[in-house]
């Protein structure tokens, strides 16, 4: 069968990587895709927004299953769009993807369903808003209600801190038209964890958790970035917390959308602040996670593409899904000033020199002839394996000293809070 996957990132490739090794794909196309993807599949040049354009390439090419990674498509309607050209999708249609894209959206449906999640008020008016967080007198977070990619959420410590934050979001619009809204909600204090899970509306099947690293310096200091890496399993998620997450947090929002005549397929993603209450959710996703894929996906044993037509499908409780037990940890390699302005075109080398157990995500690369170079913030994402989340750190380490390209930088203290728990 042939395959179209969305997107140009690490989480792409690691899902190329995964559905390569199925005997079913014969062929996959990845738009646009990037210097590490050209080796694992044919790179379209389409963009992740140009829906129209990838539905036509999917139509002509007769694509059997398309895989969307971003979620700036599956909110701009990829999924509705397919569907009328009868072309099967792997990702949620767009009324369902507004649970990432509507930030309003998603505390409303967990309010309306009775999930855990931090008090809030929401805001069109820089004023009111203002007026809000100096009620509050504390530490607080400011969200922009639309897409902001992942940078549209601001925790500020202070009242001054949170009304410079409504001014930028509202007022100088620093994320665009995602600002027109914003959502003021208490600050939680506790331990994130990402959960995701497949579902196709019905049946709900969770994968592994994980953890990830949004602040760029060691220490989790500094600005948020996308995700300078990540770890699984975190040993602060225990069986007791994961039959929590299903029965109080997916299951009620899934039936809940259902009820509305919103049907959910595809991979949910659950941002959860374990606190001294129990799991709070901080955000739902429309997609996979990134950088979790690369640590929870390559543990997956199970045959992906059984997994996403089962999903397409609406047969998922006919899958079982089978996980490595060995622990997986990822390292992001970034451009020097990353998550600010950053110069690309730096040359890569090292990456034949890693151990054959150790993986290379690719994400801001790109071939320039015969060399591969730096064309984005997140540049690389090594991954290692370990019977425990400390082997792995040394696995995926070891990996990294391999590899260089001028201003790398990485986080040194990936799985931090897992090591510290011995």
């Amino acid at each position: 069968m042939k395959v179209l996957v969305v997107g140009g990132g690490g989480r792409e490739h690691t899902l190329i990587w995964k559905l390569k090794q199925s005997p079913r794909v014969d062929k996959i196309y990845c738009a646009p895709g990037n210097g590490g993807i050209a080796q694992d599949a044919e790179c379209i040049p389409l963009t992740a927004d140009n829906i129209q354009g990838l539905a036509d390439f999917a139509t002509a090419e007769k694509i059997d299953l398309t895989v969307v990674g971003p979620e700036v498509s599956l909110v701009a309607g990829i999924g509705d769009l397919f569907a009328s050209r009868g072309l099967k999708l792997f990702g949620p249609r767009g009324k369902a993807a507004l649970l990432e894209g509507s930030k309003v959206f998603s505390k409303e449906v967990m309010a309306k369903y009775g999930v855990s999640t931090a008090a809030f008020k929401v805001f069109q008016d820089p004023a009111d808003a203002r007026s809000f967080v100096r009620e509050l007198g504390g530490p607080c977070v400011i969200k922009a209600d639309g897409l902001a990619a992942g940078k549209g959420v601001i925790i500020a410590a202070n009242t001054a801190e949170a009304e410079e934050a409504v001014q930028l979001v509202m007022e100088e619009r620093a994320f665009g038209e995602a600002g027109k809204s914003v959502v003021v909600e208490e600050l939680l204090e506790g331990e994130e964890v990402s959960v995701l899970a497949f579902t196709d509306g019905k049946t709900i099947l969770p994968l592994v958790a994980s953890q990830d690293h949004k602040r760029i310096f060691d220490g989790d200091e500094g600005p948020n970035t996308g995700g300078m890496g990540a770890y699984s399993p975190p040993p602060i998620y225990t069986s007791e917390l994961h039959d929590m997450a299903c029965k109080d947090v997916l299951e009620p929002v899934i039936r809940g959308l259902a009820s509305e005549g919103i049907k959910y397929q595809g991979v949910i993603y659950a941002g959860l602040m374990i606190t001294k209450k129990g799991p709070y959710v901080l955000e739902f996703n429309c997609r996979f996670g990134d950088p979790e894929t690369q640590v929870v996906i390559p543990r997956l044993k199970t045959d992906l593409i059984e997994v996403m037509e089962a999903v397409v499908d609406e047969r998922l409780d006919e899958v079982q899904l089978e996980w490595d037990s060995r622990a997986a940890v990822c390292v992001v390699l970034a451009s020097g000033g990353y998550p600010g302005s950053y110069e690309k075109g730096k040359v890569i080398t090292g990456l034949d020199e890693l151990p054959s157990d150790v993986l290379a995500f690719h994400a801001g690369t790109v071939l320039a002839g015969e060399q591969l170079v730096t064309s984005g913030g997140r540049v690389l994402g090594i991954t290692g394996f370990g019977v425990g989340v400390e082997e792995a750190v040394r696995r995926a380490y070891a990996g990294v000293e391999k590899i260089h390209f001028e201003g790398m930088q990485y986080r040194r203290d990936i799985a931090h809070r897992a090591l510290k728990r011995g």
